[in-house]
């Protein structure tokens, strides 16, 4: 039942997939499949940025996986939403433009990721970007296909929360994709004209038009068919089978990627023979290495209406900020709700920030049938940055139907809570300043009984959830590493004609929201199949180099 035969086969259409999809197409000569299990992404809730919640909560667009229990986390589950859908995880998730700290990629290189240092990098961030605010320079793009723009109008609790920061001593950051992305601060959102960005939207649509890039919606692929170890093409659960001249890219995304692989008998052996799965290649690494970032966060509640939220008293205002939408496309409802931000370090010594403290203009989400706020209140959700705990993806079975198990450890690390612990305190303290004695807020969560370590730490586990950056999964590297899945180039060890471009590639997570990395990875991604030489490292001013890693120090570590 062979339904066609491409030059390439992209398997996702999420945010690297439909970016490596686009630059493969812009060769005419070549012909490209893009497959991807949900459907098309025109419903409103996707595309009107401050119904982002809305959007995360639609079953039809959202594969709503769980974590098994998590031992870390009070024997919680834990969801991890993923997009079902064109865009995938893009085309719901919170809209922020970020890279990570510099130095997260110099950590990459020296674990032997060799060509992916910061300034290897970041020309093929500023090559897609379109940024608003700042102009062109070693630091920032302007004509790219991908619009960044600092959040308009927002809300005037974030003033409280910047200024609230700055009295605590905190530094002011500017510019959070420049060379030191610490301090509190406006950030910016991939939003363009009062609605959402997407590279399916602004990349793979216009390839398509070109005629030469096809997409196929709920296709989900059952397995990758290796004949003579290459990859030649693809079965679909519904029986049919694409083929690739050239190669195939897996973008499913870090609890997919590895699902497809071990379907495909790719990945460690014993657990494909527990689940009857014939043996393709034995490759240990697939699956291992799985973490995230925990969040825990502190509420207020107040009677005061600033705040976004439904309510009598602010019925007048939503109703004039959504006919106000409707005929401009700007306003609150043309925002991503989090339009301020901080990266701190809970301690002076660090390195660089441990904690990404987002705030929330808006009261908790109580009931998960009603994805906006009712009342008034805001709040803060401390991530911890950079956890030490690794976990897994296994089959469930070998229905390629069936949910994977995700197995996160959570916490696993007991120095993983710390942080967060911290991070509380801030918060509290923060909430405890001038700025936001306005608004008489109360504290909801944890309250004020909680106050010594051991109480701090049991509402962690009790309360805490993951913001949704799962990487690690198909872990770069040397290809000498056993652990290692795919190589530098993004190759699978021992699989001719077969690549990983998404998050699971990511050794380690970066200091923050990691839409914009799987973007950058998929830009290189696609110059490696075309075989285009490396873009020119960036030259990075003397201060800037100053601020991360030392040279001595990574030619110390390297030796």
């Amino acid at each position: 039942m062979i339904a066609g035969e491409f030059d390439y086969i992209v398997i996702g259409a999420g945010s690297s997939g439909a970016c490596v999809a686009a630059r493969l197409g812009e060769d005419a000569s070549k012909t490209v499949c893009v497959l991807e299990a949900g459907g098309d992404d025109g419903h409103p809730f996707i595309h009107v940025p401050s119904f982002v919640a809305a959007a995360i909560g639609r079953k039809e667009t959202n594969w709503r996986f769980f974590t098994v229990p998590q031992a870390g986390m009070a024997g919680r589950q834990i969801p991890v939403p993923r997009g079902r859908v064109i865009g995938g995880s893009g085309a719901i998730n919170g809209m922020v433009y970020f890279r990570g700290h510099p130095t997260d990629y110099d950590d990459w290189a020296d674990a032997g990721c060799t060509g992916w240092s910061y300034s290897q990098v970041l020309p093929y961030f500023t090559r897609t970007e379109n940024n608003e605010d700042f102009p062109a320079s070693v630091f920032h793009g302007v004509g790219g296909p991908i619009n960044a723009k600092i959040v308009p109008g927002p809300n005037a609790l974030n003033y409280a929360f910047m200024d609230a920061l700055g009295e605590l001593q905190f530094k002011h950051c500017p510019d959070f994709n420049g060379p030191d992305p610490e301090g509190y601060g406006r950030r910016q959102g991939l939003i363009r004209d009062g609605l959402r960005e997407s590279t399916a939207k602004c990349m793979l649509r216009p390839a398509q038009a070109r005629g030469n890039v096809h997409v196929q919606t709920r296709a989900q692929v059952a397995r990758i068919i290796i004949t003579d170890g290459r990859a030649t093409g693809v079965e679909l659960t519904d029986g049919r089978v694409i083929a690739a001249r050239h190669e195939i890219v897996l973008s499913a995304g870090t609890v997919q990627t590895p699902q497809i692989l071990m379907l495909s008998g790719i990945g460690p052996a014993a657990h494909l023979k527990e689940q009857g799965i014939a043996v393709v290649h034995d490759l240990p690494g697939v699956g291992s290495n799985y973490h995230d970032h925990v969040a825990s966060p502190m509420h207020m509640e107040t009677g005061d209406s600033t705040s976004y939220g439904i309510s009598w008293k602010a019925m007048p205002r939503d109703i004039a900020w959504f006919f106000y939408y409707l005929a401009t496309r700007k306003g609150p409802l043309a925002g991503n709700v989090f339009e301020s931000v901080a990266f701190l370090k809970t301690d002076p010594g660090l390195a660089k920030p441990d904690v990404q403290f987002v705030f929330q203009p808006a009261k908790r989400l109580t009931n998960p049938k009603v994805p906006f706020p009712i009342g008034h209140g805001y709040g803060i959700s401390p991530v911890g940055l950079y956890p030490k705990s690794r976990g897994t993806v296994r089959l469930a079975s070998n229905d390629p139907k069936a949910a994977p198990l995700i197995d996160p450890n959570l916490l696993g690390e007991p120095e993983d809570v710390l942080p967060l612990i911290a991070a509380l305190k801030i918060c509290r303290a923060a909430f405890a300043t001038a700025p936001f004695a306005r608004y008489n807020g109360t504290e909801a969560a944890p309250g004020s009984e909680c106050q010594s370590d051991a109480q701090w730490d049991a509402y962690i586990r009790e309360t805490g959830y993951t913001v949704h950056h799962p990487v690690g999964t198909c872990r770069m590297g040397d290809i000498k590493d056993t652990g290692t899945v795919v190589d530098p180039q993004l190759r699978v060890k021992g699989i001719k004609g077969l690549r990983v471009a998404d998050a699971s590639v990511m050794p380690s997570v970066i200091g923050g929201n990691t839409n914009a990395p799987c973007v950058m990875i998929g830009e290189r991604c696609a110059d490696f199949i075309m075989g285009k030489p490396a873009l020119p490292a960036a030259i990075l001013p003397p201060e800037s180099v100053a601020r991360h890693k030392p040279k001595a120090k990574r030619a110390a570590k390297t030796a």
